[in-house]
């Protein structure tokens, strides 16, 4: 049964409804850890969670933006109100790139879907890879269920903007589904759920003598966050500048000689440069 709302969950609803699960998140579990059926179902489950973070976030910025065309709907279109209507078109542009993203994140679900499809060992061969992976029980425990959730920049770019100040953790008035806002207006990058894990891991610290409703918890880096940052900073520094000194051209030297023509003096040297986005 897909206990997963499809107003609330989309993502999660979709792989369950696809895949026949009922827990999304443990997707992963009955398979060796590093393997690729392992990294595929991994990929859902971070897709699955996008999803749900940014049909979280629409629906946010949607609520908002009704509450400011209730005065129009009710024909009250004085000229007081020109502040709201210009809050509202900002609010619309809000919504609109919002649910730009949304729709990406959800091709790339159905992608990640279709991919791990094709990895799914056959139902004969399921039981015997459940049996395998409860022997292998955690013995490789260094990793978690929720990697996915720090995966590629997630942890780089939430570090980055709780950096900036006044990302929040909050719960929604019903239900109780925890989401992220700014104080300044920006939008906040980060998924709930990565900073749920950096928050666990000691990266970052959220104030919890703050009401988690309005205006909800302050995030801050802990010493440990700002070494991270500072480290996958000079990491990023180090890649960047190593790519640029391989996309630099090649020096030929000075022209030496007499009646040289231009081919002989100057070589051609061809210089093959991989492509970093082939390379993950």
């Amino acid at each position: 049964m897909n206990t997963y709302d499809p107003n609330i969950q989309p993502g999660s609803h979709f792989v369950a409804d696809t895949l026949g699960v009922s827990d999304v998140s443990m997707l992963n579990t009955t398979y060796p850890r590093g393997g690729p059926p392992y990294r595929a179902a991994t990929r859902v489950i971070g897709a699955a969670y996008d999803l749900d973070e940014l049909h979280n976030r629409v629906t946010h910025a949607a609520q908002g933006a009704h509450w400011l065309l209730e005065p129009a709907a009710r024909g009250e279109l004085d000229g007081s109100r020109r502040t709201s209507y210009a809050r509202l078109r900002t609010s619309v542009r809000k919504v609109g790139d919002l649910l730009a993203r949304r729709n990406r994140a959800y091709d790339q679900l159905v992608e990640s879907v279709s991919a791990y499809q094709r990895l799914r060992p056959d139902p004969d061969t399921a039981q015997s890879s459940a049996t395998n992976a409860h022997e292998l029980g955690r013995a490789q425990s260094s990793g978690r269920d929720d990697d996915w959730a720090i995966e590629g920049d997630r942890q780089l770019r939430a570090l980055e903007v709780v950096e900036l100040g006044g990302l929040r953790v909050c719960l929604t008035a019903i239900g109780e589904d925890l989401y992220l806002s700014a104080d300044t207006g920006r939008q906040p990058q980060p998924l709930a759920a990565t900073v749920r894990r950096m928050v666990a891991d000691g990266l970052l610290h959220q104030d919890t003598s703050e009401n988690p409703y309005r205006p909800g918890q302050l995030l801050s880096l802990t010493s440990h966050g700002e070494a991270a940052l500072r480290t996958a900073r000079t990491a990023t520094s180090r890649v960047s500048a190593a790519l640029g000194r391989s996309n630099a051209p090649t020096n030929p030297g000075p022209r030496s000689g007499r009646g040289l023509s231009t081919a002989s003096a100057y070589p051609t040297v061809t210089t093959t440069v991989a492509d970093p986005s082939r390379s993950r």
